[in-house]
């Protein structure tokens, strides 16, 4: 009924048998047929005829309207479900390090999640070879790894410069000195569990270095480090990333400028593989996080 109803409609609007069916692309007497059907389904006149001309009977303008808004809930319904299809052409999977899942991921997931809100996130963690290789080996869409990557077949973008800070409670005895790596030496720290990325930071800084902290602690997650610090009265390196303003004010904590810490600087990338290959929602993804970082770089 909803093909005769429109059909219908067009009569009405047009005034006219002949320029409705040139409109709709049909023959005068198939149209006729489909207003004819109408009015047998309905079991009403819809018309009446007054020699050549069509007058609309008083149930015929209820018909009109009821058929208009048939319409506009069919385009409000498209409307929706185009949408729908653009959040949900796909789902993507993220492949990152618990620490990366941990300091660079929560502000681009949301951010994400507020544009699509539909959208299916996976996520897949691992060490950045394991990264690299689920990317490579399409079990992942996109990596967002710690370190610049050239690996045949995948695409690299820098996203942001990133090094480790000194993190201490503000009742520290190095809290609001100026500090060289000496001052590490036999100092009580939390440090990042063996075989981590973070750890082998640090342990080539300290082996440059020539310096030996007193390790107490070996923690992956970096909010248990935090919650730590103040606690136990010990200090840790960190990525300058995490360490927002609020973060270090919620928990009482301030950095600690050492020059030397600048060698540990290193680029978070994104990878991904051949763009047509990629999902629709990946493809978005990727649109996304590059302008989030072009504008962070303003």
């Amino acid at each position: 009924m909803y093909e005769e109803m429109q059909a219908f409609a067009a009569v009405v609007e047009q005034s006219s048998l002949n320029q409705a069916s040139k409109l709709l692309n049909l023959s005068q007497p198939a149209l006729s047929r489909k207003i004819a059907k109408l009015e047998d389904e309905l079991g009403v006149t819809l018309f009446n005829r007054v020699g050549k001309r069509l007058e609309l009977t008083s149930i015929g303008r209820l018909a009109y309207d009821f058929a208009i808004e048939q319409q506009q809930q069919q385009l409000k319904f498209l409307q929706t479900l185009a949408q729908f299809k653009d959040d949900t052409d796909s789902a993507i999977t993220l492949g990152a390090s618990l620490t990366t899942l941990q300091t660079t991921l929560p502000p681009l997931i949301t951010a994400f999640m507020d544009n699509h809100p539909h959208a299916e996130i996976k996520l897949v963690t691992g060490k950045t070879h394991e990264i690299v290789s689920s990317v490579r080996d399409k079990q992942a869409d996109v990596g967002i790894v710690a370190s610049s990557i050239n690996e045949p077949g995948l695409n690299c973008l820098p996203l942001f410069d990133d090094h480790l800070e000194l993190v201490v409670a503000s009742t520290h005895p190095l809290s609001g000195q100026a500090s060289k790596m000496d001052d590490l030496q036999k100092m009580p720290m939390i440090t990042f569990s063996k075989g981590t990325w973070y750890r082998k930071l640090t342990d080539d800084l300290f082996h440059r270095s020539g310096v030996m902290p007193d390790i107490r602690m070996e923690i992956d997650s970096f909010e248990a480090i935090v919650r730590l610090l103040p606690t136990c009265k010990l200090a840790a390196l960190l990525p300058k990333s995490y360490l927002r303003p609020q973060l270090l004010a919620d928990n009482d904590l301030v950095t600690v400028h050492i020059p030397e810490l600048r060698q540990t600087r290193r680029t978070t990338c994104m990878i991904y593989g051949q763009k047509e290959e990629l999902s629709a929602t990946a493809k978005q993804w990727i649109h996304e996080i590059r302008e989030f970082f072009a504008a962070k770089r303003g």
